[in-house]
């Protein structure tokens, strides 16, 4: 499988691996030249059905900043909108063999999960990779207090909420 030209090739002299990910079993790897232009954490239902938890942490890159070195044959695409494994964008992106959801790709747009990066300490989290607001914090499940903006739905797009301090 080819997932086109947006994608930056094995065979871009131009392109200098800054951060590896890859899923649990290790079939899927992927690696990123950039810092990501944005990172946030997803409340909507979509995020906490298919993640299985009360909300989603994504790093966000252009597509061009981002290639494959394992695994393209093992991407599994769920587009959520019509509840089909097709790979119409956006759509969700996991790993066939283990399960591991990778991303969401959007159409110019990949969505990185940053737990699956290998920044050597797992507590050292770049700062380039730490959220910058939530977004559909109005269907959360649980209250986060950690000071970062609260939007109802997408960033700078839907009303801003307040935090709520217990």
């Amino acid at each position: 499988m080819h997932l086109g030209p947006q994608y930056a090739s094995l065979n871009d002299r131009g392109f200098i691996r800054r951060y590896g990910a890859r899923c649990y079993c290790g079939a899927v790897a992927y690696e990123v030249c950039a810092d990501p232009v944005d990172a946030k954490v997803c409340h909507c239902r979509d995020c906490q059905t298919l993640h299985a938890a009360p909300m989603q942490w994504a790093a966000i890159f252009h597509k061009r900043d981002v290639r494959f070195t394992a695994g393209v044959d093992h991407l599994r695409f769920y587009n959520s909108a019509r509840n089909r494994y097709e790979r119409s964008l956006p759509c969700k992106v996991s790993c066939e063999l283990c399960g591991t959801p990778i991303a969401d790709e959007g159409r110019n747009m990949w969505l990185g999960f940053p737990t699956l990066f290998d920044f050597g300490d797992p507590r050292q989290v770049p700062d380039a990779f730490r959220p910058t607001c939530h977004i559909f914090y109005g269907m959360r499940v649980i209250d986060v207090i950690d000071g970062l903006p609260k939007w109802s739905g997408h960033k700078e797009q839907s009303t801003l909420l307040q935090e709520r301090r217990t």
